[in-house]
C-alpha cells in the first residue's frame, strides 16, 4: 500500500486549505500537502521540522535560542495512505493542490501515485510542486504535474554549492514549459548569484520571480522597495510572501 510521509502538525497531518502566498499563482486558493524530509538544510528554513533531526550537525538561525531543539524524526512524520490524503483534501472542495515540503520530490513515485489517485476522483485537479530543483522528475511524474515552482538555493542558504546546484536538473527545468523559478533574496549581494545562474542555464527572465527572505511582515517590508527596483531593472517578476503578511509566521495556514 502506497503511503506518503507527511509533516506532523500537533498530531495531525499538515494538510491545509489556504491561499498560495508565493510565485506565479500568488493569491490563489489552494490546498497544501506538506511532505516531510529534505535533501538540503537551509540555515533560515521555516520548515526545519521536516529535516533538522536530533544528532545531526546542520546549522540553523534558531540555534542561538536556548529553547530551540532539534526534532525527533519519528515524532514529526505521519504516514498516510493515498485515500487518507484525498479524504482530507476533499473536505475543502478546492482543486488547486500544492505539493510542498521539505523536498517533496524525494517521494517522487508516491506523489505520482497520489496524483493518479486524485485524477480518478475528478479530472480538473491542478497540481503544482515546490522544489529546490536538485532532483529530476521521471516521465510519469512530469506527465501528471501541472507546474514546477523551482526555488534554487543560493549561498545565503548555507548549503555547499555542490549540494544545492545540480546542472542537469537546472537545465531540465529551464527548458521545461511547466517550470518557473523563485529565488529567495536576503540582500542585494544575492543578485550577482541569481544573474549568474540565469545566464549559465539560460533561464528566461519571464520565468524568474524574486522574493524577499523573511518570516515576519516587518522583515519583508524592509526589503520590498529595493527588491522591486531590481525586478524593474532586470525585468524579473516580484513575488511577496502573502501568507506571512496575512497570518504571520504560523504553520497550517
Amino acid at each position: 500500500m502506497t503511503k506518503l510521509k507527511i509533516a506532523n502538525l500537533n498530531g495531525k497531518p499538515e494538510i491545509f486549505h489556504s491561499i498560495q502566498g508565493e510565485g506565479k499563482n500568488l493569491g490563489q486558493p489552494s490546498v497544501f500537502i506538506r511532505t516531510s524530509l529534505c535533501n538540503l538544510h537551509c540555515i533560515w528554513c521555516d520548515t526545519d521540522y521536516t529535516w533538522n533531526w536530533e544528532k545531526t550537525r546542520f546549522a540553523h538561525v534558531k540555534d542561538s535560542d536556548p529553547l530551540y531543539e532539534k526534532y525527533k524524526m519519528d515524532e514529526m512524520i505521519i504516514s498516510l495512505t493515498l485515500e487518507e490524503i484525498y479524504n482530507e483534501v476533499a473536505k475543502s472542495g478546492c482543486k488547486n493542490i500544492v505539493l510542498t515540503g521539505g523536498e517533496p520530490m524525494m517521494q517522487l513515485q508516491e506523489l505520482s501515485a497520489l496524483m493518479k489517485f486524485f485524477n480518478t476522483k475528478a479530472t480538473d485537479y491542478f497540481f503544482e510542486i515546490e522544489t529546490n530543483g536538485t532532483l529530476l522528475p521521471d516521465a510519469t511524474f512530469d506527465a501528471l504535474i501541472d507546474q514546477y515552482n523551482v526555488s534554487p538555493k543560493l549561498a545565503n542558504s548555507n548549503n555547499p554549492k555542490k549540494l544545492r546546484e545540480k546542472p542537469e536538473a537546472y537545465q531540465y527545468f529551464s527548458k521545461n514549459e511547466k517550470a518557473v523559478f523563485k529565488f529567495v533574496i536576503s540582500s542585494e549581494n544575492d543578485l550577482t548569484e541569481v544573474l549568474e545562474i540565469c545566464k549559465n542555464y539560460n533561464i528566461p527572465k519571464q520565468k524568474v520571480y524574486l522574493m524577499p527572505e523573511g518570516t515576519n511582515p516587518e522583515a519583508l517590508q524592509k526589503k520590498q522597495q529595493w527588491l522591486i527596483e531590481i525586478c524593474k531593472k532586470y525585468q524579473f517578476n516580484y513575488t511577496d510572501r502573502l501568507h506571512v503578511h496575512i497570518y504571520g509566521d504560523k504553520r497550517g495556514v
